[in-house]
């Protein structure tokens, strides 16, 4: 399989270290979920968990909850609610999405408040390692120290600040020696929760959540690291900054995959601008399937805007594909697949290809109804077809998701109940 490096720009092999493949995911800060953006960046990792598991590859694979940060502060000052009740109550809905949408469950799903202890660890070693500096109970990681930063996103420094501040960057914040710099380690403000820190009583910073819970569960290096491509800067940029300082080891991540933006009304999807399509909402006219294979017919790395149109046609394609894999079988001559079958393994190899992929998925079904209607054997066929749509998280006659699908998300589930 050859998947784009972003590091180098490059499409290039990937060789597993072992037999588990370690994969981590930035989850979501839970208000205001879950839209097609979400849908798409959690269905392509699926994705990926899924066609590595057909290839006899087991994936470690851990997606967060960010229940604490400043966003979700905001928001619940907002709606007159506790942070933690706010949060609780949105990843529930969270995780009943992506159950109907039939996506295999992560193995660790912890809250950002799970990991406070080896936070203040992390900041420690980068205090000592003099890239980070105190003032007034807050931390900050000095930005200018690290001589790599900005080798994920090649954004030039002069660059670097308003992009960071429109992505959560607080510039005038005195306590700082550059406006770039980031915060680790946050004093407490009247009202807001707070743990307790050498630096006095405080909460994290975003970014050292993420990097701190990957190397928790996944140790120090992890194969595959994603998320929306708005992460890369500042977000995963100070993720590597942060992982590859404290821990010494480099590379943090091996492969970074980004997922595109999402949009729709000529705008990016986002809870800002408010001009968000809710997955709950489409569910309610569309089969899970219908929407698999919708988010799947766009590569991870292309942009593209929410059209009906395209839906429509992504439903007759599950419509088609479920009368391929249910159509008569005789006991003819066996129906030969084999050239359509290498067309998919090659698609799904090249940087996982998924619209390729699915264009001949449906070569594939129409060979089987064909091959039905003339008295061929499709027994084979048909669970070589079936196998490939799984990958995708296809249900095709199944009444209900995966049971793993199930049970995994409901024990994830139970902490996040009222």
């Amino acid at each position: 399989m050859r998947i784009y490096h972003e590091l180098s720009g490059k499409v290039i092999d990937f060789e597993p270290r072992g037999e588990e493949i370690t994969l981590y995911i930035c989850g979501i800060t839970p208000y205001d979920t879950t839209h097609l953006g979400h849908a798409f960046t959690y269905a392509v990792f699926d994705v990926l968990i899924r066609y590595l598991e057909y290839q006899g590859l087991h994936t470690c694979y851990v997606q967060n909850v960010t229940d604490i940060d400043d966003d979700i502060l905001r928001k619940a000052k907002e709606v007159g609610d506790d942070w933690l009740a706010l949060g609780n109550r949105w990843t529930s809905r969270f995780i009943q999405d992506l159950q109907a949408l039939n996506m295999r469950p992560p193995d660790y799903f912890p809250r950002a408040s799970d990991v406070i202890l080896e936070i203040v660890g992390a900041v420690q070693k980068l205090l000592d390692a003099g890239m980070a500096y105190e003032a007034e109970g807050s931390v900050y990681f000095h930005v200018d120290a690290w001589s790599d930063f900005g080798k994920l996103s090649k954004i030039p420094r002069s660059e670097m600040l308003p992009l960071a501040n429109e992505r959560g960057n607080f510039p005038d914040d005195p306590r700082k020696q550059d406006p770039l710099d980031f915060v680790l380690w946050q004093a407490q403000a009247p009202g807001e929760p707070a743990w307790p820190s050498p630096w006095g009583n405080g909460r994290p910073g975003w970014h050292i959540e993420c990097s701190t819970m990957a190397s928790k569960y996944l140790g120090d290096t992890v194969d595959f690291h994603g998320g929306g491509s708005d992460l890369i800067f500042p977000h995963h940029e100070c993720e590597i900054a942060q992982a590859e300082v404290s821990t010494g080891q480099e590379p943090f991540v091996r492969f970074w995959l980004h997922t595109a933006m999402v949009y729709h009304e000529g705008e990016k999807m986002s809870k800002s601008l408010g001009n968000l399509v809710m997955v709950s909402d489409l569910l309610q006219d569309w089969s899970p399937d219908s929407l698999r294979i919708y988010i799947a017919d766009h590569h991870y790395r292309e942009s593209w805007s929410y059209d009906e149109i395209e839906l429509q046609v992504a439903a007759r394609l599950s419509q088609k594909v479920l009368a391929a894999v249910t159509a008569p079988s005789t006991a003819g001559e066996l129906l030969d697949t084999a050239a359509l079958q290498q067309g998919f393994l090659a698609a799904m190899d090249n940087d996982l290809d998924t619209p390729a992929a699915l264009q001949v998925l449906d070569k594939f079904a129409d060979t089987l109804i064909a091959g039905s209607a003339a008295g061929r054997d499709l027994t084979t066929a048909q669970e070589v077809m079936r196998g490939f749509c799984r990958i995708f998280g296809l249900q095709l006659d199944a009444e209900n998701p995966e049971a793993r699908v199930i049970d995994g998300w409901n024990r994830h589930l139970a902490r996040f109940l009222d």
